[in-house]
């Protein structure tokens, strides 16, 4: 996995499918339901801290062009 598209696809293997409709919350969304399938044993721990890493740097990168579109 290299971007959010990538966890995206690996969390519709277990049938999870996200779509808020902003995507920093699906980011956010997303972080919790993994945090869910890691718990339940479902996800191994390298594939988990992946994802969380990834998850966290689009999450910030997000936060950052939405601060960006408010100074405007």
């Amino acid at each position: 996995m290299k971007n959010y598209y990538d966890v995206q696809q690996f969390l519709k293997q277990f049938g999870v499918f996200i779509y808020v409709g902003k995507r920093l919350w699906d980011i956010e969304l997303a972080a919790i339901e993994l945090d869910h399938l890691y718990k339940a044993g479902v996800v191994d721990q390298k594939t988990y801290l992946n994802a969380k890493l990834i998850l966290d740097k689009e999450h910030r990168e997000e936060e950052k062009r939405e601060a960006a579109k408010k100074d405007i």
